[in-house]
């Protein structure tokens, strides 16, 4: 692998860690400021928008239709999660029922920070993304059941998808048995994916950044604009604090000053897809792919992950200023930044 692929590579796995942990961040203030029901939303809200745009393209593009709805249901989020970086598993048990297991460490609640999250917000991610597979796929009888949860002490978070042989009404698509204890993985079984490193490390990219195209207007809608702009700038600030060193030595940082930042915030850009120039101090880019053709997106989605970016520098070098001298938002031909 040459220098510049191998650069490539890291850029993008910077990117991932980063909006991974932006990610954890605005569920996890919106615990603490906005309350556990509003958190709960959120995440609801987060999930239902994830399922909405990912669930049926990526139902097609990994050619699933040819197994049971519940085994398809099963290995589908399996494969989703795995490719993302997600350790989990998928155990078929008949042709109506298949499990699968969240194993620790869980991704979206990194490190500690799965101390400060309530149950509520655990069980929103399954009521807004697997509750919803028999309404997306015309089939009623399919629902989830959840036997474990790792936020309430359990060992992982684990249920399974099963076709009933009745249409399930609206509050039995997700239902809990936590007296149920699922089969043991056999790893061999388990669906491989062939894909490079680079691919990989490309696929862990887009699952993270892909929450976050999701997280940001799902904020809106629900806290307003001005609500949503200061949790998530509150949130990114802090996030691009605590994430700068670990992104500074993946993508090369060297030295401190203002020249360096530039390069550093064009190299993540890039990563994100956006084609970056950087001239001395100053960053433009024409594109923001994370938030292409995606509805509700408002100035404050951009106030809070350009936010990412003002904690970064903060660390970087707490003397600088990251400045926003264009946005598309407002009417400019491009965004732009100045550190100064």
């Amino acid at each position: 692998m040459t220098g510049a692929a191998s650069r490539e590579l890291n850029a993008w796995r910077a990117s991932a860690d980063l909006h991974q942990r932006f990610l954890t961040g605005l569920i996890l203030r919106a615990v603490v400021f906005k309350g556990e029901g509003a958190a709960t939303e959120l995440t609801f809200r987060t999930f239902r928008a994830q399922h909405e745009e990912k669930f049926l393209a990526g139902w097609k593009s990994l050619g699933l239709s040819h197994l049971p709805p519940a085994v398809a249901c099963a290995q589908y989020i399996y494969l989703a999660n795995h490719v993302g970086g997600v350790k989990c598993e998928f155990i078929p048990e008949s042709d109506r029922k298949a499990w699968v297991r969240y194993l620790p460490p869980r991704w979206i609640w990194d490190g500690a920070a799965i101390c400060a999250v309530p149950n509520e917000v655990s069980i929103a991610f399954m009521r807004g993304f697997h509750s919803q597979v028999g309404v997306s796929l015309g089939n009623p009888n399919l629902g989830f059941v959840c036997t474990r949860i790792t936020t309430q002490i359990d060992p992982c978070l684990e249920g399974y998808f099963i076709e009933e042989d009745h249409p399930l009404l609206p509050d039995e698509r997700l239902r809990f048995r936590f007296g149920e204890e699922g089969p043991d993985v056999d790893p061999a079984k388990l669906p491989h994916v062939e894909w490079s490193e680079e691919r990989m490390v490309k696929a862990k990219r887009n699952y993270a950044v892909q929450y976050i195209r999701s997280i940001l207007p799902a904020a809106v809608s629900l806290f307003g604009e001005d609500e949503a702009s200061m949790l998530g700038r509150e949130a990114g600030r802090l996030i691009g604090m605590q994430c700068y060193d670990a992104t500074a030595a993946l993508i090369g940082v060297e030295g401190n000053d203002a020249t360096a930042f530039a390069r550093y915030f064009a190299a993540l850009l890039a990563a994100g897809g956006d084609e970056a120039e950087v001239q001395g101090t100053e960053i433009s880019t024409r594109t923001w792919r994370m938030m292409k053709d995606k509805e509700g997106v408002t100035p404050a989605c951009f106030d809070a992950w350009n936010a990412l970016f003002e904690g970064a520098l903060a660390v970087h070098n707490r003397h600088l200023r990251l400045e926003v001298t264009a946005r598309m938002d407002a009417g400019a031909a491009h965004w732009g930044w100045r550190v100064r």
